[in-house]
């Protein structure tokens, strides 16, 4: 068995419902379990009014593939259907060619969504293609491929920021600094702080440039050299 390293500050959290919690003594197959869970966590990362999965969408992603097989996903997907807890549309031609239907989870949205299709509202426009969520990189792990090792000062001093800063702030500051070719903690952490100061920009591609730009023509000039 692998050591898990621990949870961290900057990954992302799936709802799950109270009741699933309640239904874990009658949920004894572990098949049924980890599907159940998984269509879960994919549906609730998903954008858009209409959220399903489909089965081929399950079998693509590798990682969760590496420890079931297709016949043990279909097995649980299988159970989860008899139990209630998904809801399933079968389709000759759905909308993103899911083969075996579409799996809604039994809630007011998926029955809502999984109506939807019965009675042929359904919009193509209205579901987004699924992937499965990628982990976000840590604070440790970008300022080690992006600006060098670290020490144990440098350490506690990332730990603060990952405590402070929401991550896609942190990422996108990260990327900036690259961007500018000005690979230093001191100009991250000045953009960091005039976004929490004056507000969030780094969505904006263009506007973030154009951020970055002003430290290195201003008074954060004295950042540009150091780590």
């Amino acid at each position: 068995m692998n050591q898990f390293p621990g949870f961290t500050s900057s990954e992302t959290f799936t709802p799950v419902p109270d009741s699933l919690f309640r239904l874990m003594n009658d949920i004894t197959d572990a098949d049924e379990l980890k599907v159940t869970l998984y269509v879960l966590w994919r549906i609730e990362h998903l954008e858009g009014r209409f959220r399903y999965i489909c089965r081929s969408e399950i079998l693509e992603d590798n990682g969760f593939m590496a420890g079931m097989s297709a016949a043990e996903v279909d097995s649980g997907l299988e159970k989860a259907l008899r139990r209630g807890t998904l809801l399933t549309v079968e389709s000759d031609s759905p909308p993103g060619g899911g083969f075996g239907g579409f799996y809604f989870l039994n809630s007011p949205r998926g029955r809502a969504s999984a109506e939807a299709l019965k009675n042929g509202s359904w919009r193509d426009s209205a579901r987004i293609p699924s992937t499965a969520p990628l982990p976000r990189p840590n604070i440790f792990k970008l300022y080690e491929e992006n600006i060098g090792p670290l020490t144990p000062l440098m350490a506690d001093t990332l730990k603060d920021a990952e405590q402070e800063y929401p991550a896609e702030w942190l990422a996108e500051a990260f990327t900036i600094a690259v961007e500018r070719k000005v690979r230093n903690w001191k100009y991250i952490s000045a953009i960091l702080r005039r976004w929490k100061e004056e507000g969030y920009e780094g969505k904006n591609r263009k506007d973030a440039g154009k951020d970055a730009k002003r430290y290195s023509e201003s008074q954060f000039s004295e950042y540009l050299d150091g780590n």
